[in-house]
């Protein structure tokens, strides 16, 4: 085996005569290799984060020269680093350079997780046939869906990505206070509960937050930073990973969607390919405080560097092919892996679920029910949602303090939260067979509220023989949001009104025994920033201005709340 050189610190300009920093990892031999890059803001000497997903030196050892590099104005590199916004134009002349070295064959992929998924969408957007393959891992080519879901602010994600892991090193360069930047990160829950929510002194050194927080709506900037605008622009297939309770699912399944229709070649619309396993952000092993889901859920277990080799391979080297269908699932409850044709599953049923009561669906004690057969004249549900008084966020698609992000995330039993009165619960009959859930899940609500605008949550739950409510996925929808990202529209107090909510998306089995159950309440926090329900810039707003909202879901004959659930039935 040849040895394997490295090259550090090289210096590769850019147009505007920037010099970034770069290592090369690769094999001390004559001929020319394919080589792969991963640009990371995270620093390029950090191996814990450069070997997420796939592991840099046996990419080496498979034949591949390794270009790892600061972004813009982060570690080694020059300028001004601004999330996102020299992505496009730094990766492309990086892919460019990369093809033009000696030890290349000209043949470039790239690879990595998380923002360094995002610098491969914006860069394969730029250089399109300079790139032959990419493999974004838990990651989203959207930003403003990083930041923004159903209209609310993703706000714990938000405010520790800043604190923990962007702010820093913009404090070392500019003698900042980098003791206290730290110290604010491991009070971010606590942070997140100041209002107003701009202008937080501690965030001097990550000025962008501000920003993001500033701009709720989707508008031509958010779109200019959008590899998901430009989808015919890519002509690299993609090898995309995702979580079943990772925060970016949402944007990965739909980049797959997005570039098997839109891509533009033929090998992006045809061999673009989706794994998705039991993980969340941060939590890659498929086991969380309250749900293991063994020990073939891990990343590892599935050879994620060998599956990255195969595919820079057959890419960049003509080997052959990825073998297998184009999806590989993990499948909850059953815990096993399977392939699939497509996403989502040609032959998956959307069924919808109603949601029913007698006017009294609050908390798990209520009589909410949850069925196939549509509602005849039914009371509506009502609750108060008090923003001083939030509920808790408690599991999910997390990104919060607590035992490397992994204390507050993924399956979670819900019984604490469904104990409140503000937590609409309805709940199916047991099920007398089990269940597959597998696919993107809808909820369809008539709501109505005292407020101009509030926000509506939803969550899918497993609820088992002994009580036990564990969260499966969840969502949630600001109402001035609910026709349009860009044009927001207050609501008409009193006026029942139509809305979708997004609850992402699901591979599960429920048993046999258990029952489904659908909770609807108006916050999630510190998750999502709490609407203040006054219809105002919620990030200006102190606490002490907000108003409490009386909303009400609707489910009779005219108004028939629903969940569309993704069944598969098929021979067990």
């Amino acid at each position: 085996m040849p040895r394997i050189v490295v090259d550090t610190d090289v210096r590769l300009p850019k147009r505007d005569g920037v010099e970034l920093a770069a290592d090369v990892y690769r094999l001390e031999r004559r001929e020319p290799s394919p080589v792969v890059i991963h640009r990371t803001p995270y620093d390029r000497r950090i191996a814990s984060f450069s070997n997420i997903p796939a592991d840099v030196l046996r990419l080496v050892q498979d034949g591949f020269a390794v270009v790892i590099e600061d972004t813009r104005g982060r570690h080694g590199s020059q300028g001004l680093f601004t999330p996102f916004t020299s992505e496009e134009s730094d990766g492309g002349e990086t892919v460019a350079w990369a093809a033009a070295e000696p030890w290349s064959n000209g043949r470039v992929g790239m690879f990595g997780a998380s923002y360094v998924g995002a610098t491969q969408w914006l860069a394969a957007a730029a250089a399109g046939d300079g790139v032959q393959a990419i493999a974004p891992a838990i990651s989203s080519p959207d930003p403003y869906r990083w930041l923004y879901r159903g209209g609310a602010f993703e706000l714990g994600f938000a405010l520790l990505w800043s604190l923990m892991f962007l702010a820093p090193p913009n404090a070392v360069r500019t003698g900042g206070d980098v003791a206290a930047v730290l110290d604010a990160a491991d009070d971010a829950n606590e942070l997140a509960g100041r209002t107003p929510l701009s202008g937080l002194p501690v965030i001097a050194d990550a000025p962008w937050y501000s920003d993001w927080i500033e701009r709720p709506t989707y508008d031509a900037v958010w779109a200019s930073v959008s590899a998901a605008e430009r989808y015919a622009q890519i002509t690299a297939p993609a090898l995309i990973m995702a979580g079943w309770h990772d925060l970016f699912l949402t944007g990965s399944l739909a980049s797959y969607a997005g570039l098997r229709s839109h891509g533009g070649s033929a090998a992006a619309r045809q061999q673009t390919r989706l794994v998705v396993g039991p993980w969340a952000h941060g939590v890659l092993g498929g086991s969380f405080v309250e749900r293991s889901f063994g020990i073939r859920a891990a990343i590892d277990a599935i050879d994620v560097t060998g599956m990255h080799s195969r595919w820079f391979d057959a890419r960049l080297r003509d080997g052959e092919p990825l073998a297998g269908k184009p999806v590989l699932l993990f499948v909850m409850g059953p815990n096993i892996w399977r392939e699939e044709d497509d996403w989502p599953l040609p032959d998956t049923d959307f069924a919808p679920w109603y949601l029913h009561s007698r006017g009294s669906a609050n908390s798990a004690a209520g009589d909410g029910a949850l069925s196939l057969a549509t509602p005849g004249d039914e009371p509506d549900d009502t609750y108060l949602y008090d923003p001083r008084n939030p509920v808790p966020t408690v599991g999910g698609a997390t990104f919060l303090p607590g035992v490397w992000l992994g204390a507050n995330a993924g399956p979670r039993d819900q019984s604490a939260v469904e104990r409140r009165n503000d937590v609409l619960c309805y709940s199916s009959d047991p099920l007398t067979r089990p269940l597959e859930v597998t696919g993107p899940i809808k909820l369809v609500l008539f709501i109505s509220s005292s407020a101009t605008d509030t926000d509506f949550t939803g969550k899918l739950v497993d609820v088992g023989v002994d009580g036990r409510a564990e969260l499966v996925t969840d969502g949630i929808l600001r109402a001035r949001y609910r026709d349009s990202l860009s044009e927001p529209e207050r609501l008409k107090p009193g006026e029942p009104t139509k809305i979708e909510l997004d609850l992402g998306a699901t591979s599960y089995v429920f048993p046999a025994g258990h029952r489904l159950r659908i909770d609807v309440s108006s916050s999630n926090f510190p998750r999502f920033d709490r609407n203040t329900n006054t219809g105002n810039a919620i990030a200006r707003e102190p606490i002490e201005d907000a108003l409490v909202a009386r909303n009400t879901i609707h489910h009779h004959r005219n108004h028939p709340s629903h969940v569309i659930l993704p069944i598969i039935e098929r021979p067990r």
